[in-house]
């Protein structure tokens, strides 16, 4: 599920959220041809603000769709709540034209008589309560990563991704408008001075003009006042979860200290060693006594390196690797997982100058000693607490947002077509 909230300072939220609205100020994409409009399966009259792109039938994937610009782990930009479903107005009847004495020429055409223009309608694919969905706002919102599909090379995991893409966008844009619901009930509002200032942090942070903010806009089929709207609903669901969900956190001293001590634990493992070795061959096909025989001096040479001889002169003299006996038999440093599993297990619970074997390998025996080791430090409490404490808020709120969006939908009326 997508981040709703923030430990962060909150214009810094709704600045993030607002930020992929003007990634393309500086470049104007061109437009994707148009699809061919889907038959209605619900008849909703169609909004008179910005007329969204026509989605492609439904099931199937856009065949041009252009990749979006990035967009930042924030709450990607809401869309408008729409009316419930209007009637269709019944059609008057046509008006017969006024006669006008002449005698009509044979074999010429009436004109026909002037009706009502076509009213435009599309396909609803969600209600939530009293709120509709629409099909041209679910692709509109889903836009921004239908260009990734186009790297897809096999039709039907390219169709299993396009649905899944569909219905977890539609999830999301369900949850948005039960959001913002809660926030009506509880009478929640912004102004339009917060509405200007997080407008004029995006500029910021893009070093745009107005003109400049109103091209981006425009390029992505936008008005400055649909942007402002917007802008207003993604400032009003922040603070909905803010306020209806932080009375459902607490993170105590005690969690915060339980959570370092954790930490510190792990702290102490070893994450990588820097090995020497003395390697002595078996061939495939070793016999028994051959075995035993390069077991003992193994043995032999693990007691002699723990005894205190200098292990890089145990390597030179006996070691049977021709590429490291000259340098001690030094292998070099590996981290955890590079090594075989029966080495690991064995290295990297050894502290630095510790020898072990014999163990076998692919070769042969090897007797190793552990020249030097990498712990995991941590730093002191006082250090860490404050960092500690808002992971584990973040981490909460998320849980208790999820739980919450649950609860909302239980109570709700949702009704899903797609």
């Amino acid at each position: 599920m997508r981040k709703l909230w923030s430990p962060a300072a909150f214009a810094a939220s709704v600045v993030l959220a607002l930020t992929p609205v003007t990634a393309r100020a500086q470049k104007k994409p061109a437009p994707a041809p148009a699809a061919k409009k889907p038959a209605p399966a619900a008849d909703v009259p169609k909004k008179d603000a910005e007329p969204p792109a026509t989605p492609p039938p439904a099931g199937e994937v856009p065949p041009n769709a252009m990749p979006a610009p990035p967009t930042p782990p924030a709450p990607t930009p809401p869309t408008a709540t729409q009316p419930a479903p209007a009637p269709t107005p019944a059609q008057p009847a046509p008006i017969a034209p006024k006669p006008t004495g002449k005698k009509p020429t044979a074999g010429a055409t009436p004109p026909a008589p002037k009706g009502p223009k076509p009213i435009v309608v599309e396909r609803v694919i969600a209600i939530v309560n009293d709120s509709v969905i629409l099909e041209s706002e679910l692709y509109q919102r889903a836009a921004p990563q239908l260009g990734d599909l186009e790297q897809i090379s096999d039709p039907r995991e390219k169709q299993k991704q396009f649905k899944a893409l569909l219905r977890q966008t539609l999830d999301d844009m369900v949850d948005d408008e039960l959001i913002l619901q809660a926030a009506a009930d509880s009478e929640l509002t912004v102004n339009d001075e917060e509405i200007d200032k997080a407008i004029a942090e995006v500029k910021k942070g893009n070093k745009l003009t107005d003109a400049q903010l109103a091209e981006a806009l425009q390029a992505q089929g936008y008005s400055v006042t649909a942007y402002r709207k917007d802008v207003r609903k993604q400032i009003l669901r922040l603070r909905a979860v803010n306020i209806l969900v932080r009375p459902r956190v607490t993170v105590s001293d005690e969690d915060v200290k339980d959570a370092y001590e954790k930490q510190s634990r792990k702290a102490g493992a070893v994450t990588e060693v820097r090995v020497a070795h003395v390697l002595i061959k078996l061939p495939k096909d070793a016999s028994a006594e051959e075995k035993e025989a390069a077991r003992r001096r193994a043995v032999e040479l693990v007691e002699r390196a723990r005894g205190g001889e200098d292990f890089a002169k145990l390597a030179l003299g006996s070691s049977e690797d021709a590429s490291t006996k000259e340098s001690g038999g030094d292998l070099g440093w590996f981290k955890r997982g590079e090594l075989p599993t029966e080495w690991e297990t064995q290295l990297f619970v050894a502290d630095k100058g510790d020898v072990r074997g014999p163990i076998e390998g692919p070769q042969g025996l090897h007797v190793f000693k552990v020249i030097d080791a990498k712990k995991d430090t941590v730093k002191p409490f006082a250090e860490m607490k404050d960092k500690l404490r808002n992971e584990m808020y973040a981490d909460e709120m998320e849980k208790q947002t999820k739980v919450w969006l649950e609860e909302l939908r239980r109570k709700a009326h949702v009704e899903i077509k797609l």
